[in-house]
């Protein structure tokens, strides 16, 4: 019950009628904190596009996300080294692809070279399954392994709309400074904005909010945005 008094006070300090600018968002966000730990910073984005499934892409947040990334880097060779040095928490061929075979799955993002994609592709039914598996589209299946490991590494997210249209994305914590945290509202939509599908029509953007993990969600002027 005292929790629900505390959401329902920040709530009730939210104005609905007004359309906050991201700066003016952040501060009230920062304001309404009232949970004991660093809550997360969320921003949901209401596109409008027949379909869906079609509108994904990536960003790289400039403050980074707040949370660690492990990469694992799949080659062979000289590129091993160069994984390493770019940061790369694992790094390996085909004693790799054995280990995720038999259940280990201890990293968030999967990057490959070409030459080792034939192999990797049997992979499927487990990365593909938690949206692992390297791709040639989004940069992750590459022979430029140092440059997509340190976009990795340094605050590049991945991202696709749900099947309501929503795209959900962690844009940093509460204790980022609040400079950080627009740069990284306002890196992450016009992303969005740039990979916008040709034939969306119209207002392709319907809302823009931004939560932290335990407070009230507040709508922002995507209009005013620095593009």
């Amino acid at each position: 019950m005292k929790r629900g008094k505390k959401i329902t006070a920040a709530r009730e300090k939210v104005d609905k009628t007004i359309l906050y600018s991201p700066e003016d968002a952040v501060k009230l966000m920062k304001e309404l904190k009232w949970a004991g730990f660093n809550e997360s910073v969320d921003m949901a984005v209401k596109i409008v596009h027949k379909s869906m499934q079609n509108v994904r892409g990536s960003s790289v947040l400039p403050a980074g996300t707040g949370k660690t990334k492990k990469v694992l880097v799949i080659c062979k060779g000289d590129k091993q080294k160069e994984a390493l040095d770019a940061g790369a928490d694992y790094v390996g061929a085909e004693e790799m692809i054995e280990k995720i075979k038999e259940g280990w799955i201890d990293f968030q993002a999967v990057v490959a070279t070409p030459d080792m994609m034939k192999e990797v592709g049997k992979l499927g039914p487990v990365l593909g399954r938690k949206g692992l598996m390297p791709k040639p589209k989004s940069g992750t299946v590459t022979d430029n392994v140092k440059e997509i490991v340190k976009e990795l590494k340094g605050g590049r997210v991945d991202y696709r709309a749900d099947k309501t249209g929503v795209i959900h994305m962690l844009v940093g914590n509460l204790s980022f400074e609040d400079g950080s945290i627009v740069d990284n509202i306002n890196a992450f939509f016009n992303q969005i904005m740039k990979d916008k599908p040709s034939d969306a029509k119209g207002n392709y953007i319907k809302s823009v909010y931004i939560s932290s993990s335990m407070g009230p969600g507040i709508k922002i002027n995507h209009k005013g945005i620095d593009r």
